[in-house]
Order: C-alpha cells, then sequence, then structure tokens
C-alpha cells in the first residue's frame, strides 16, 4: 500500500460536506503531509499501520476542536471516520488526484 501522493478528502460533516486537498508522503510507519480546505491550511503528520493511516488535527474555525482522523488506502481510494470532538463522528471518503 502506497498513500503517497495528492488527494481529494471528502468529510461528511453535519455542517456539510467539507472537501480538503491532501498530499501525503509516507517514510516507513509515519508520514508527513499537508491539508488545505475551507478551513485553511496546515501541516499534518500521522503514524501507518499497513494500510491505515492515523492521525489529529487541531482546528480553531469554526470553533476550536480536535478532530481524529483514521482512513484506510485501497489502490485509489481511501475511506474512514473522523472523530469531531464532542461533535460525534463523520464519514471520510476519498480518491486519488
Amino acid at each position: 500500500m502506497s498513500a503517497d501522493g495528492n488527494w481529494k478528502i471528502t468529510i461528511n460533516t453535519p455542517m456539510g460536506a467539507q472537501v480538503v486537498d491532501a498530499e501525503i508522503k509516507t517514510s516507513g510507519d509515519t508520514f508527513t503531509g499537508t491539508t488545505a480546505g475551507q478551513m485553511g491550511s496546515q501541516d499534518v503528520s500521522g503514524k501507518v499501520d499497513g494500510n491505515t493511516l492515523t492521525w489529529s488535527a487541531d482546528i480553531t474555525n469554526p470553533m476550536p476542536m480536535k478532530l481524529e482522523f483514521s482512513a484506510t488506502v485501497d489502490g485509489d481510494a481511501m475511506t474512514g471516520n473522523v472523530k469531531l470532538g464532542m461533535f460525534g463522528n463523520a464519514a471520510l471518503t476519498g480518491v486519488r488526484a
């Protein structure tokens, strides 16, 4: 599995779908990258376990909260879940861009 490359990720939040462009570069059991979307852009880093990526992001807009991501890569597709703090979970899907 290689998650390396550019991805278009859609997160189905209670406020509607949020689309994020991500660039991912794996190195062993970790990865680094960047994300950019409606809520701004930021550097990200996380863990790689087989074909699963996990990471977290602290956001301030529309309100401060910690987002916790888990995504499984299968070829050119990504599926997963985002924990939205006290707002529960949101489905995540992605396609290689």
